[in-house]
């Protein structure tokens, strides 16, 4: 199969030296894509900034803000991709203004006036016209099940993995995680604390059998 996957945060400029981010280290994102390349898949990695080498034989894209991951799926996501794999952790929210100037501590506060960026894996069904295998992901810190369900059915997946990012054992920047899934046909399961690593390549099966 041809398979696009995003990974890692993306950061949402305020100036030229600050930016509004999150804790994803990419590395559930890496996993995925050198599990899939090394199942015989070809792989487009769509990147945000992390601290991880590209994986061997993985066409990467980098990228920095989620307007630049937005382009990025939309050029790549195309009839010959059979599954998307939205791992990113992308800001919902972004500086409406960015200061072109690093803006300087003269007062005891500051108030950013914040937009939505573009909704990625909202935009796979409805905008793109991507009719592959679409595959999300929910970072939850409560009701898990109830955001999962919900964001599987409005964004039109096949698949939503979710996790609870509350606990400090797996999840971000971790080397672990655990995850349950939810299918479009109702199916419900849960892959116990493993490694990231054993983990992408569980998914990737899962995948490859939808």
């Amino acid at each position: 199969m041809r398979i696009l996957i995003t990974a890692g945060p993306t950061r949402e400029a305020i100036d030229p030296v600050r930016y509004i981010s999150n804790q994803s280290s990419g590395k559930m994102g890496y996993a995925l894509a050198e599990a899939a390349e090394k199942a015989g898949h070809e792989v487009i990695l769509v990147s945000g900034p992390v601290n991880l080498a590209p994986p061997a034989g993985v066409e990467t894209i980098a990228v920095e803000s989620s307007h630049e991951m937005f382009e990025a799926v939309r050029d790549r996501i195309g009839d010959s991709v059979d599954a998307a794999i939205f791992c990113a952790a992308v800001a919902d929210y972004r500086p409406k203004n960015i200061a072109a100037e690093k803006i300087k501590k003269n007062s005891d506060s500051m108030t950013l006036e914040m937009e939505k960026t573009e909704d990625i894996l909202g935009s796979a069904r409805s905008v793109f016209g991507f009719k592959g295998t679409l595959v999300g992901f929910a970072a939850e810190t409560h009701d898990l099940e109830k955001h999962a369900v919900e964001k599987m059915q409005r964004k039109g997946c096949d698949l939503l993995v979710a996790n609870d990012v509350s606990r400090k054992d797996i999840g971000f920047d971790r080397d672990e995680n655990e995850v349950r899934l939810f299918f479009a046909d109702g199916r419900d399961e849960r892959i116990p604390m493993q490694s990231k690593a054993d983990l992408g390549v569980a998914l990737i099966q899962k995948i490859t059998e939808l």
